[in-house]
């Protein structure tokens, strides 16, 4: 396929691979999920089905990618371990963070009513990740030992914080009793107010939530005289361990193996000052005063669309999903000021002055692709009402940084021209396979032909003319805010003026030439 003028854009997008022979953990954390769990009535402080939930989708990941050694997780939370080996991706931090949180989004999603079968999902989850390299077993160990001292920090607090609030005090007077207190003054206010005796409590409150792979011996079949046959198998677990404990360590050797940690390491005395480890955080910032686009991709998209039967070459219900899930992440994100699609990508420009996530790449783009995740398998069924998710879609996602109004369209043009060349030789491609011709027939007789080419062989073959295909599959979707649309309510709270009450909406339209820009300036106005 030809390549255009436009191409140049690509320069801008920065390699972001993370060191070799180190340990990878991803960290995925709940987005606001206080909101949601009073939203869903969750039981405080701890609601038991809401952390099965989580644990489910954590054995999910480990089921999907081999390479996740192992997970450990509390609260609304997970952080998942990558072998040392791994090259997961490239080891391409944005693909990495984006694929893995919008994955865990998707299952999270789809496995609700698994969990909640009363419950309507009523407020959408999202989650944010971060990328850790840890170079040397002791930063891993006390990684572990910094997320399991916050898992006990955080619910022995809470617990007593719940137990006062429950008891009559307010949600100020309890955290007014609460000030300064240290971990035996909270057992004891525990004990002696409620008789609750702390480390009775139910284990997976106290410590979290451990999935890993351990070796177990199964009965795989019986022979010709009825004896069984056995073999070794890895089974995923759910434990609920302290991780400084070298007991644990020692009845998993096959986790001690595929850490490739010596076992001796393991039983050493842990530290207990592990804050340090946040040092070990892999964040790119990105550059101020520049426009900011978040690009999404569909992971995997050609068998997803296979499987769920999508009409070829464009599926309009498709379509028409993805450019509701951008509709509504724009209404979420107001520093989002445009978004364009195609297919199954969607680029999001945000604002050049844009402080959003203090403009930490790997929180910016696995928020945005969580929550379009998300979006995309609640609002499944609106579009597809007889068709049932197979499996859960994912996307990958990346940051690029453009310094100037011009170059910012350019992007968008070689967007837009992708669209065109894509869906033109698609249609072709499409049209002679339905019409008897071998997939790999039609990839030839396409071979270097160009744009007037495709559109006579359409035309003298099938009767089409390509101008008069739906607008939506030949140029792609712009989402965005009209200003012309609804009554202006101006909202000053924490940050700039924003029109809340500005219609966001759905056009098909040429942003190569400058009369789509001319007719809306405020859209890139500074």
């Amino acid at each position: 396929m030809a390549n255009s003028k436009y191409e140049y854009v690509k320069s801008f997008e920065v390699e972001d691979g993370l060191m070799q022979s180190t340990w990878i953990v991803i960290r995925i954390d709940g987005h606001d999920f206080q909101r949601l769990s009073l939203v869903h009535e969750f039981m405080k402080p701890n609601d038991e089905q809401a952390l099965n939930l989580m644990n489910s989708c954590a054995m999910a990941m480990l089921e999907e990618y081999p390479d996740i050694v192992y997970s450990y997780g509390f609260s609304d939370e997970f952080s998942f371990i990558l072998k040392k080996t791994s090259n997961l991706y490239q080891r391409r931090a944005s693909k990495i963070v984006s694929i893995t949180v919008s994955f865990f989004s998707s299952l999270y999603v789809m496995k609700w009513k698994e969990f909640f079968p009363q419950k309507e999902m009523r407020f959408l989850p999202s989650f944010r990740g971060q990328i850790f390299c840890c170079p040397s077993a002791e930063v891993l160990k006390d990684y572990l030992v910094w997320r399991r001292e916050d898992c006990h920090i955080n619910n022995q607090y809470d617990t007593c914080y719940w137990m006062l609030v429950k008891s009559g005090k307010t949600e100020g007077e309890a955290q007014s009793i609460l000030k300064g207190s240290q971990k035996q003054d909270k057992n004891e206010l525990l004990f002696q107010k409620f008789g609750v005796n702390y480390e009775k409590l139910p284990i997976m409150f106290r410590r979290g939530s451990c999935v890993l792979r351990e070796k177990v011996e199964e009965i795989v079949k019986y022979n010709q005289v009825g004896d069984p046959v056995r073999r070794i198998r890895k089974k995923l677990i759910v434990d609920h361990f302290d991780p400084d404990w070298p007991s644990f360590w020692k009845r998993h050797p096959s986790l001690i193996n595929e850490l490739h940690i010596p076992m001796e390491d393991f039983c050493k005395v842990w530290s207990t000052k592990c804050d340090y480890v946040k040092s070990f955080e892999v964040e790119y910032k990105l550059m101020p005063s520049t426009w900011i686009v978040v690009r999404i991709d569909g992971h995997h998209f050609h068998r997803f669309s296979n499987l769920h039967e999508f009409e070829k070459p464009n599926d309009k219900q498709a379509l028409k999903l993805m450019n509701a899930c951008a509709v509504a992440t724009l209404e979420e994100f107001q520093d989002i000021i445009f978004s364009y699609g195609v297919s199954d990508e969607y680029s999001f420009i945000l604002k050049e002055r844009s402080q959003f996530c203090q403009r930490h790449a790997s929180k910016i783009v696995s928020w945005i692709v969580s929550f379009f995740t998300s979006l995309y398998v609640l609002k499944w069924k609106v579009f597809f009402s007889r068709e049932e998710l197979k499996y859960p879609p994912s996307f990958d996602g990346r940051t690029v940084c453009y310094p100037s109004v011009q170059i910012l369209r350019d992007y968008l043009s070689w967007r837009q021209v992708d669209c065109h060349i894509n869906n033109q030789y698609n249609t072709c491609f499409w049209m002679l396979v339905k019409s008897g011709k071998t997939k790999s027939e039609a990839q030839y007789l396409l071979k270097g032909t160009q744009t007037q080419e495709k559109n006579n062989l359409l035309l003298q073959q099938f009767g089409i003319y390509y101008e008069r295909l739906p607008v939506m599959f030949r140029r792609g979707s712009c989402v965005y805010r009209d200003d012309k649309v609804g009554e202006r309510k101006w909202d000053t709270e924490g940050g700039d003026p924003v029109p809340r009450s500005v219609k966001v909406i759905v056009d098909h339209c040429d942003i190569i030439e400058p009369g789509f820009w001319n007719t809306h300036p405020s859209i890139l106005e500074n």
